[in-house]
């Protein structure tokens, strides 16, 4: 419980636990008890208030009210009150005379004190007035207490949030607060709170800072530096012994600056900062570095400090440089800029600041200072120079160049990362000879290891079964969990564990180690795009598309420009998204950049996955004839590597979808040719394969739904949930039997998460709809279907068709009534299904039959 009392005297505030206020409650209901008080605690906590409070209480009840200290006890009448301030600053003497009034115990008197300086004599005094009166403790508002001291201000008010902020600004130091409200109330009140305490706030602090010693002062500036202060460094920067500093923190607490955890409140923080003497606080900031640096503690808060106020430029550079690597993992950007300024004093340290450059994600300054490196720096620097370069290249899609500088810079990790690369770009001889070098020196790092079992990891995907490749990658991906932040990586284990897993249909794995790369931070600020577009495009295909829009945007959404890989997979995954949503104007508009995107991006093994989507993208537009050189380059570099099927089944599926978009049956059936072939290597495989073989069965008219649901059911349980309801739903309108029909489209409901046999409101669109003929559609329906599907109004549609607003919506009401649509969400539903392909299949039209074998 809290009360608030106003002083009198001070015209101040001062919200009181419940302690002291039944004390002043006891002497207003009997002034003439015996009193005998001592009341304590550091500045600013409001002890003058409350003496002067109790002179109020006494005086009203018409009792002499004395202040000061006596020199002598017995010039003191028995029936006046007699009330003394800074106790702590008396003399021996008068401490000595107090005490004797406290033992006659015929006065009423109360004397308030600070908890430092603690003379003998006043020790004395205080164990006197504990063990034959009370002692008052007055400590820091909690927060309850803090808001009611807003409550009474009406122009600052109660609101949880400014509580929270003058809470936490001031720590509930009274004084603190009482100046922090005062400068809230002359602000303009907007629905948040400030950023920070007002100006004039901080300049009130000027007289406390000006009145302390200039050990104090000092003291103080070492504790705003922000870095925890042990008393040996103390002793250090004062030049005091280890008794000598713990007097100065006494004293500095008394004075209510610093906190009982030996910390700074904020709002103290900034005004030490602020209004101490700038060369003071430059040359206290600075030896306190030194003196860190010298013993191996931290520097990065110090340096950070100095940024701050402006001074970092004349930190010593050995203390830049330390600073720098403790930034490197959390902060590349600060540490390259660190870097650079220790570069600048004198320190050799531009191939750091290249590291940190390119896990900053800066791969612009990074290639230009490991090229400026490689051209004149020693040997030692440039080798780590081309490490830096071949990671930035194979970022950017280079990776032909980065393989070439992976092998010149040597080194087992440098060689693992050449390997990982040929094989990227289909080159198996190559990788063979970086496996064949196994530099001596280098240790066996978690760096080093982690490489290593990516190379074997990717290895084993060419050429081994996929459980094997798998399980390696995300070994791997485990091993630079716990200190990979600073690593710099050309991709990261836990990208390439999850690429392995999108391929072979084991999409939980691959979620589950993006989690935990993301949660890690492995790879620092350049692999985080990398992983979030890995889980959206895990989303997309698992048919969450708004989940994956969502993540895209993350990406997509400001900042600097997106690398050449992470561009290919952000256009594929927006033109991915779209065509699930059958938004025909989304893939009109981004098709150009993604294809812009396809140029700029050779194409490697990583790349398939969104090379493949965008061809059906293609075959949607009608210009998949703009990405063959890329699919042919594609099924190139499959070949040199032997087609393996973990990487080379997931573009066969993508080119059967392409080549029923594109019309091309005979396409069609070599993709389901391929995808057979690859049936026996893993269980993805054999999936897809029994899904192609289906798909193509359906389009030519052959409908056999046990066969269908067990397809999309594999489908589905493989991850590819949005292509297992569509082969259930492009099967049923194709169906003549309409017990197979009902079959399919609960099965393609129960594929896209909603119940089968869903009725009355809940009705999916197509329960009906799928009747024999019912998705048969003329060519002018159709042609207004397509376009009330891209979002255009019936005017624009009529100015478009040359017909008029009313016969469009002729023809929009003739659709849903044939078509047994309940509502238009229902018709914009069936509407997507029946014109998803714009193939003959999809206008009922069966394929020609395959020739027989």
């Amino acid at each position: 419980m809290t009360t608030m009392i106003k002083s009198s005297a001070a015209g101040s505030r001062l919200v009181l636990d419940r302690g002291p206020q039944a004390l002043l409650d006891a002497v207003a209901a009997d002034p003439d008890a015996p009193l005998a008080l001592g009341v304590t605690g550091p500045g600013g906590h409001g002890r003058s208030a409350y003496l002067q409070d109790l002179a109020r209480v006494y005086r009203r009840a018409g009792s002499t009210v004395l202040e000061g200290a006596p020199d002598q006890p017995d010039t003191i009448e028995p029936d006046a009150v007699l009330v003394v301030d800074d106790a702590h600053l008396l003399d021996d003497a008068r401490l000595r005379a107090l005490r004797a009034l406290v033992a006659t115990r015929r006065h009423r008197l109360a004397v308030g004190y600070r908890p430092w300086p603690r003379p003998a004599a006043l020790v004395d005094l205080a164990d006197a007035l504990r063990r034959d009166g009370h002692l008052v403790l007055l400590t820091p508002f909690a927060r309850e207490r803090t808001a009611a001291y807003l409550a009474t201000v009406p122009e600052v008010g109660r609101r949880p949030d400014l509580v929270d902020f003058v809470q936490q600004q001031t720590a509930g130091v009274p004084r603190d607060v009482e100046r922090l409200v005062r400068g809230l109330r002359g602000q303009e009140s907007g629905p948040g709170v400030p950023a920070e305490p007002p100006r004039q706030v901080i300049l009130q602090f000027g007289a406390d800072l000006d009145d302390l010693p200039p050990d104090v002062r000092r003291l103080l500036l070492a504790v705003a530096a922000g870095v925890p202060l042990p008393v040996d460094l103390l002793r250090a920067l004062l030049g005091r012994e280890p008794g000598e500093v713990d007097e100065l923190i006494a004293a500095t607490r008394a004075a209510g600056l610093l906190g009982a955890d030996g910390r700074l409140a904020p709002i103290v923080r900034r005004a030490v900062a602020a209004l101490s003497p700038a060369t003071e606080r430059t040359a206290v900031w600075r030896r306190l570095t030194e003196l860190q640096l010298a013993r191996g503690g931290p520097v990065l808060p110090l340096v950070r400090s100095l940024l701050a106020a402006g001074v970092a430029g004349d930190c010593p550079a050995p203390t830049l440089e330390a600073a720098a690597e403790e930034a490197l993992a959390g902060e590349p950007a600060l540490a390259a800029e660190l870097f650079a300024a220790a570069t600048a004093a004198g320190r050799p340290a531009a191939l750091r600041q290249a590291v940190a450059a390119a896990l900053a994600g800066d791969l612009d300054a990074a290639l230009r200072l490991a090229d400026r490196l490689l051209a004149a720096a020693a040997p030692a620097d440039r080798s780590g120079a081309a490490v830096v370069a071949a990671t930035a290249l194979a970022h950017r899609g280079q990776v032909g160049r980065s393989v070439e500088l992976y092998r010149w810079a040597g080194g087992a990790s440098a060689q693992s990362f050449a390997a990982v690369g040929a094989l990227a770009a289909g080159q198996p001889a190559d990788a063979a000879d970086a496996r064949g070098t196994d530099p001596a020196g280098e240790p066996p790092t978690l760096h080093a290891s982690a490489a290593r079992l990516m190379a074997e990891g990717i290895r084993d995907s060419v050429a081994g079964p996929p459980t094997a490749a798998l399980s390696t990658l995300v070994q791997a991906a485990a091993l630079l969990e716990p200190a990979g932040r600073g690593v710099l990586l050309p991709d990261s284990p836990a990208a390439l564990a999850a690429l392995t897993g999108v391929h072979c249909g084991e999409l939980d794995v691959a979620e589950r180690v993006l989690d935990r790369a993301a949660a890690s931070g492995v790879g620092g600020p350049l692999m985080v795009r990398r992983h979030r577009l890995l889980q959206a495009w895990i989303a997309m295909v698992r048919g969450r598309t708004a989940v994956a829009a969502d993540q895209l945007a993350t990406v997509t959404g400001g900042g600097r420009p997106l690398e050449s890989r992470d561009l290919l997979f952000a256009s594929a995954l927006e033109m991915g998204i779209a065509r699930r949503n059958s938004d025909l104007g989304a893939l009109q508009r981004g098709w150009g950049h993604a294809l812009e995107a396809v140029v700029r991006h050779p194409v490697d093994l990583f790349t398939l996955l969104p090379l493949g989507e965008l061809a059906v993208t293609g075959a949607r537009l009608g210009d998949l004839s703009r990405l063959e050189p890329y699919l042919r380059e594609a099924r190139l570099l499959l070949a040199r590597l032997g087609d393996p099927p973990l990487w080379s089944t997931p573009l066969h599926w993508s080119g059967l979808h392409a080549a029923i978009l594109a019309e091309e049956p005979a396409a069609a059936d070599g993709h389901v040719a391929a995808l057979l072939a690859a049936a026996d290597h893993n269980r993805y495989a054999a999936v897809v394969a029994a899904a192609a073989t289906s798909w193509v069965e359906v389009l030519r008219g052959k409908v056999d739904p046990v066969r269908v649901e067990a397809a999309a059911r594999g489908l589905h349980d493989a991850g590819l949930c949005w292509d297992g309801a569509r082969l259930a739903g492009q099967a049923a309108i194709r169906t003549s039997d309409r017990r197979a029909m009902s079959m399919l489209l609960d099965c393609a409901r129960m594929l896209q998460g909603r119940p089968a046999g869903a009725t009355g409101g809940q009705r999916p669109a197509s329960a009906d709809a799928a009747a024999p003929g019912a998705h048969r559609l003329s060519d002018r329906e159709r042609e207004v279907a397509e376009l009330v599907l891209a979002g255009l109004t019936y005017r624009e549609i009529g100015d478009r068709l040359f017909i008029s607003a009313k016969t469009v919506e002729h023809h929009v009401a003739r659709m849903r009534s044939r078509l047994n649509c309940a509502n238009r969400t229902e018709l914009l539903a069936l509407l997507r299904t029946i014109l998803a392909d714009r193939s003959r299949g999809a206008a009922g039209q069966p394929w020609p039959q395959r020739p027989a074998s």
